[in-house]
């Protein structure tokens, strides 16, 4: 008789910290498409970590500039959170999502402060989704179209991660999430400006992945930080603007935008800064590169081989239990 899902308790979910430090190895379940893991192969690969997190720390200090004259007080620390999926039924475990939680050290204090967890996000759904369901969706079709039920599982499948007793034992606020805009976006400058984030920009059109993200049930707003050269994408629960301190929000950027510099550095590392109506452009020959290796075609690759991977160990085989599943939670 197959496995049956009576209810929300029976999908759980656990977690794996590995330290992100210019000794960081891959675990052997690291989705490669991640953009630490990316960086943490190949001949210069402990050179690459190195510079990177010179780099976060670096930006970390330019933005908590307030008593601390050296530009040296902090330092931020850097966990990989790997969440795994236990379904009821299942023969084992199936990584999901992986995200990254800051620590700020004050070196003045001595004090270790939490930042927040999110930040990158990475998700075997999510590469099922965009890589294999969404381009055999539209094969051989005049227009493009979105599948109805798109997002729907992967939307389901955070939430109740980040309601779960596992989320509410490792963290202590929601996540936030910090991406690139989109070059099929033109964004306006407006008069809101906040301490740290900096200057809001609006869009002037939802996008895919804004509707991706809502079914996760995450809001956004795009803010250009102080000595930024564009705006970064925030998704966020609640308020970004009050849910949040200081330090916590700069852990998030400094990080974020060192990784941006490196993968996007047509926006992020370009030479001019974003004005008062600004469309990132992928195809600008008018930015620096960074000294770090990044391999941005091999990336694209596993994306599609990692969403394979979620369609025939997770998506296919589990497709009835998870409907069940699914039913449960509405």
């Amino acid at each position: 008789m197959a496995a049956q899902i009576h209810t929300a308790t029976d999908l759980t979910f656990s977690i794996e910290r590995q330290p992100f430090n210019e000794d960081y190895q891959p675990a052997d379940h690291t989705r490669l498409t991640t953009n630490f893991a990316n960086l943490a192969r190949g001949d210069a690969r402990q050179q690459n970590l190195r510079n990177t997190l010179a780099m976060i720390n670096h930006r970390f200090n330019s933005l908590a500039h307030w008593d601390n004259p050296a530009g040296d007080r902090y330092s931020v620390e850097l966990d990989i959170v790997s969440v795994d999926i236990h379904l009821a039924g299942a023969t084992s475990a199936f990584p999901s999502i992986e995200v990254l939680q800051t620590s700020i050290l004050d070196h003045h204090t001595g004090e270790r402060i939490n930042g927040l967890v999110g930040n990158n996000f990475s998700s075997y759904v999510r590469d099922y989704d965009f890589s294999v369901l969404l381009p055999e969706h539209n094969k051989n079709q005049p227009q493009f179209s979105i599948p109805a039920d798109f997002g729907d599982l992967h939307g389901r499948l955070f939430r109740q991660f980040v309601r779960s007793s596992v989320y509410q034992q490792h963290f202590h606020k929601l996540p936030v999430i910090c991406l690139s805009v989109s070059d099929n976006k033109i964004y306006q400058r407006s008069a809101n400006c906040h301490p740290v984030l900096g200057v809001e920009y609006l869009p002037n059109d939802t996008s895919l992945t804004e509707q991706y993200f809502k079914k996760m049930g995450l809001n956004v707003r795009y803010f250009m930080p102080h000595n930024s050269v564009a705006p970064l994408a925030f998704y966020f629960f609640g308020d970004l603007l009050n849910d949040y301190s200081n330090l916590e929000l700069i852990a998030t950027i400094s990080t974020m935008e060192t990784f941006q510099k490196i993968y996007r550095p047509e926006i992020y590392n370009a030479h001019a800064v974003a004005g008062q109506s600004y469309q990132p452009k992928l195809n600008s020959q008018a930015h620096s590169l960074t000294r770090i290796r990044y391999d941005r075609e091999e990336r694209s690759q596993l994306a599609v081989k990692q969403g394979k991977f979620a369609e025939e160990y997770f998506v296919k085989p589990y497709k009835t239990l998870l409907e069940q599943w699914a039913a449960s939670c509405a």
